[in-house]
Formats: C-alpha cells, sequence, structure tokens
C-alpha cells in the first residue's frame, strides 16, 4: 500500500460520526453538563413567554389564577420561586465566572427597577441560559433569539450586556417576522409581528446572503431591458444600473412569512409551533451543510426537523416528555424509522433508577413528566396526554380504537383511557376507580400503569372485569390491562392495530360481497 493511500485510510479512521442528539431535561443543567465549549454554529431559540398577558401586568408583577394555569404543553408561567432565587444569587456573586461584569450589573439594576417578581424571573432564566449558549458557540456562531414585543426591549438589553460587553460580539439585525392571521377588537393597532434578535459571537461568521424574487412586473421590466431603482413606497425590484442579479432581491430585515394555517398539513397542535420556512431562512443563512444547529427549547421540532432537511447536524433540548414525543413521531413522519433510531436520545429513563427518580421529581414544573413518559412511551407516541386541570378521575391519557357502532355497520372510534401510578404499594381502589370513570366517559379499554408491581387483588379484580371484544378487528382485549414500567422499559408497546392496519382491514371489507365472498380481481 502506498503512503498515499496509508495516509488516505488513516484520515478516514480518523472521522468519526455526530449523531444528532435529543435531550429530555432542563437546559440549563443539559448545556452546562454535555454541551462543549465552542462546538455548535448556529443555535435558534423560542423561549417561552406568556403573552397572553398584558404588559402592564408583568410590569407590575401582577398575576391571576388563570396564568398560574394555562401552563400545558410547555412551562409558560414565571414566577419568583426558588430556581429564580437561586439563579439571581448565581448571577450577583458570580461564584464560577460565568457572567460578564455587564450582566451582573444589568441584573442588580433590573431588580431595583422590577422588583422580585415575574419579569426578574423571567429575565434571570433567559441571562443564565444564554450566557451558556454564547459559551458553546463557535467564534464563527450565530445565535437568534425569537420573541415577541412584550418583553423584546428588555431581552435585547440582556443580549447585549452577555454578547456586546466582551467587545467581539455584536447584533446583526432586528429582525420583524410579519405574518396576517385572525385578530381581536381591542382599541389599538392590530399586532400582527414577532421579533428575532440576530447577534454573533464575533466579527467573522457564516452568513449566506437570502433572495426574494423579482415580482412579476420587475420581470416584465427586466425582459424589456429596462433597469429601474427603488421608489419610495413601491416594492423593491431592481437595486442597480449594474448586472441583474437572477436569484433576485437580497433579503432585508422585514420577513413577509405566512403564519400557519389552521388546516395546513405542516401544523401539528403545539401551541407555539413556528413554520418551517421561517427556520429555513434562518438556517440556510448562517450554516453551512454538515455544522451543527442547536435549539435549546425545540418544542415541537421545528428547528431540528428543518435542520435534518437540509443536511446540517443538530442537537434539541427539551423540558417536556410530551415535546420529546412529539419531535420522535414527527422525525419518524418525516424521515423514516431509520433517522430516529439513529438519534443519541438522552435523559429519558433507560432502567428502573432513571425511572423512579423521574417518578419522585417533586417540582411543581416536572410533577407530571413521569406520567407523561409512561403513557407516551408504552402507546408508541399515539395517545393524548390529558391536560385537563382538577377532577380528571385520575386519567392521565387517552387513546382511540376503531370499532362498529351499535348498528354493526357504521366505524367509529372509542376510547381507551390510562391511569398512572408510582406509589410503591398500589391498591386495589385504583383499578376500580379506574373502571368506574370508564363506564362513566364510555370507554372500552383501559391501561393501568404501575412503577411497582400490582397485588394479587388488583391482578384479581382485572379478572372479575372480563374482556371487550373488537368486533372490527375480530380481537378480544383485556378490559382493564396492568403494565409495569418494568415491563415498558423491557420495550413492551400497547397492542392496539394502528392506522396502516387499519386500512388493511379496511381494504379487506372493501373486496367482499354482500355474501361476505372476496370480490374478482382483474
Amino acid at each position: 500500500m502506498s503512503k498515499q493511500s496509508k495516509a488516505k485510510e488513516k484520515k478516514n479512521e480518523e472521522v468519526t460520526f455526530i449523531p444528532n442528539k435529543l435531550f429530555y431535561g432542563d437546559n440549563l443543567e443539559v448545556l452546562r453538563k454535555y454541551i462543549k465549549d465552542e462546538s455548535i454554529d448556529l443555535c435558534y431559540i423560542d423561549p417561552p413567554f406568556n403573552s397572553k398577558r398584558t404588559y402592564n401586568q408583568i410590569y407590575n408583577n401582577i398575576g391571576g389564577s388563570e396564568d398560574r394555569a394555562q401552563a400545558q404543553a410547555f412551562i409558560d408561567t414565571w414566577t419568583w420561586d426558588d430556581d429564580a432565587i437561586h439563579g439571581f444569587e448565581e448571577i450577583t456573586t458570580n461564584p464560577h465566572g460565568r457572567f460578564t461584569n455587564k450582566s451582573i450589573q444589568l441584573i442588580e439594576g433590573l431588580e431595583r427597577v422590577l422588583g422580585k417578581g415575574d419579569l426578574l424571573s423571567y429575565l434571570i432564566h433567559i441571562t443564565l441560559r444564554v450566557t451558556e449558549i454564547n459559551r458553546v458557540l463557535k467564534p464563527t456562531g450565530s445565535f437568534y433569539l425569537h420573541c415577541d414585543p412584550t418583553a423584546s426591549h428588555y431581552l435585547k438589553i440582556v443580549l447585549d450586556a452577555i454578547f456586546v460587553a466582551n467587545k467581539k460580539g455584536d447584533i446583526q439585525n432586528e429582525i420583524i417576522w410579519h405574518y396576517r392571521r385572525w385578530t381581536g377588537k381591542a382599541a389599538k393597532f392590530q399586532e400582527l409581528h414577532d421579533t428575532v434578535f440576530f447577534y454573533t459571537k464575533s466579527n467573522k461568521y457564516t452568513f449566506n446572503v437570502q433572495y426574494t424574487h423579482y415580482t412579476d412586473g420587475s420581470k416584465s421590466r427586466k425582459e424589456q431591458g429596462v433597469l429601474h431603482r427603488f421608489k419610495r413606497g413601491e416594492e423593491p425590484y431592481l437595486v442597480s444600473d449594474g448586472e441583474i442579479d437572477e436569484r433576485g432581491v437580497r433579503d432585508n430585515d422585514v420577513w413577509q412569512i405566512p403564519f400557519i394555517a389552521p388546516s395546513a398539513k405542516e401544523r401539528l397542535g403545539y401551541p407555539t409551533q413556528k413554520p418551517e420556512s421561517l427556520l429555513e431562512k434562518i438556517i440556510k443563512a448562517s450554516s453551512n451543510k454538515g455544522d451543527i444547529v442547536l435549539d435549546a427549547y425545540c418544542g415541537c421540532g421545528t428547528t431540528v426537523a428543518v435542520a435534518e432537511k437540509l443536511g446540517r447536524k443538530w442537537i434539541g433540548i427539551d423540558i417536556t416528555y410530551q415535546s420529546i414525543s412529539l419531535i420522535l413521531k414527527r422525525l419518524e413522519d418525516s424521515f423514516g424509522k431509520i433517522s430516529v433510531r439513529s438519534i443519541e436520545l438522552n435523559g429519558v429513563p433507560k432502567d428502573m433508577e432513571s425511572a423512579i427518580a423521574l417518578a419522585n421529581k417533586k417540582e411543581d414544573k416536572t410533577r407530571k413528566e413521569f406520567e407523561k413518559w409512561s403513557v407516551l412511551t408504552y402507546s408508541d407516541n399515539r395517545a393524548f396526554i390529558n391536560d385537563k386541570k382538577g377532577a380528571d378521575g385520575g386519567i392521565d391519557g387517552i387513546a382511540y380504537i376503531h370499532d362498529f357502532a351499535s348498528n354493526d355497520v357504521d366505524v367509529e372510534k372509542k376510547q381507551i383511557l390510562f391511569s398512572v401510578k408510582s406509589d410503591k404499594k398500589p391498591h386495589v381502589s385504583y383499578i376500580r376507580d379506574l373502571n368506574g370513570t370508564m363506564q362513566r366517559d364510555g370507554a372500552v379499554m383501559g391501561y393501568f400503569i404501575t412503577l411497582y408491581p400490582a397485588t394479587s387483588d388488583m391482578i384479581a379484580e382485572t379478572k372479575k372485569l372480563g374482556k371487550y371484544k373488537n368486533k372490527y378487528f375480530g380481537k378480544e382485549y383485556d378490559r382493564i390491562k396492568i403494565v409495569t414500567v418494568e415491563q415498558i422499559l423491557n420495550g413492551e408497546l400497547f397492542d392496539v392495530p394502528k392506522m396502516h392496519e387499519i386500512a388493511v382491514v379496511k381494504s379487506a371489507q372493501a373486496n367482499k360481497n354482500d355474501k361476505g365472498q372476496k370480490k374478482l380481481e382483474l
């Protein structure tokens, strides 16, 4: 073997495959423990903020009970709690030297102006995390923060104190995303834009110019060989007397991108979902193929899905398992099971020890995560989390099965209920309660998921309840089935047919004549 061949072989051996990574957990902890210094090319975040509350309420730290109850798929309310107190102390004392002097002075000043309340809690949360994002960005890296006008003016000075304070980074743009949608009849101008701040870690950064197509009028003039300049109040079409750029007009900082329509195929039902076209513009502009894109609040996974489509590597972080579940399903639907299998999934329980640790979390923000993980993992992301507050009858999830209606002709969806318990000594009354709720809601089946083994009384109680016969599929199921977390960890899944199996049944039924005989195939 020649020296050249040996060198090439050695180089190939040194190339390591970097898997896409999805982290389930608090992004501050993940950033500090798992993301290396100067390893990220582009970071985009769309941190949650409770925009339904008016500026006056936020500024004066007024929050009603209605606001406190709004957190569902993501955490969207902020209070002056232990996390805020610890964060304030960490920033102002700076024991590890993480924070710039400007950040420390800013938070101390904001505390005097705003007081220790909801808004300061939010700004502390952002300061802690953006400081870490600045650390993990490469010197050539870019950062985009997406927000609404409710707190954008505060967020900009927080970002300035982190990126600009070291005299290396800078703000490049304040981008306005303008969209149209139905609005209320408030006595003010309609609120139809979001703000996206674009910062870079240094003055040497990746930027690929994006273009907007010429208008039809511009194309017509171009074909006639006539050159035109901008005119005040007109749509831009040509920008110079020189050679016409076939790619179009260079993009400006106001982006006209439609809001996701309710009927759009892209819509997933996630409350803060952003259009893929918005993320495409950001990722194309500030990264190249093979670069690593980070989203520390990845929600329903728009950033990671677009990064995957555009050939970038990605890292996603989210604190709710509902989001992790939705992202995995979205990626599987878009790119197939192979792409999902190649993801490095971190923070999700993989053994009884980690499952018990998740179940024993005491914080309000994470108290439902064990139930969500159990239901979504066992159902293979096919169940819906029950987000009803109050008297939910102990129901943590809902799924559906197709069956014939009472007339044995029409087909309808029938409810399946999930109840999850983490008690060390589960009681037979849980089975009776689940059965009672099933009767009340007209559910045909129930799954009782337990962290610890069920008692013999519980097993005997489920036997008394008998079977549910599904005529549509010709199968029998336990009316209530007990599933342990250990079984889930060992890979046991929901045994109800999937949609493609339903399609096969429908096709088989369509190929039968009135006597139940198979039709002749031409």
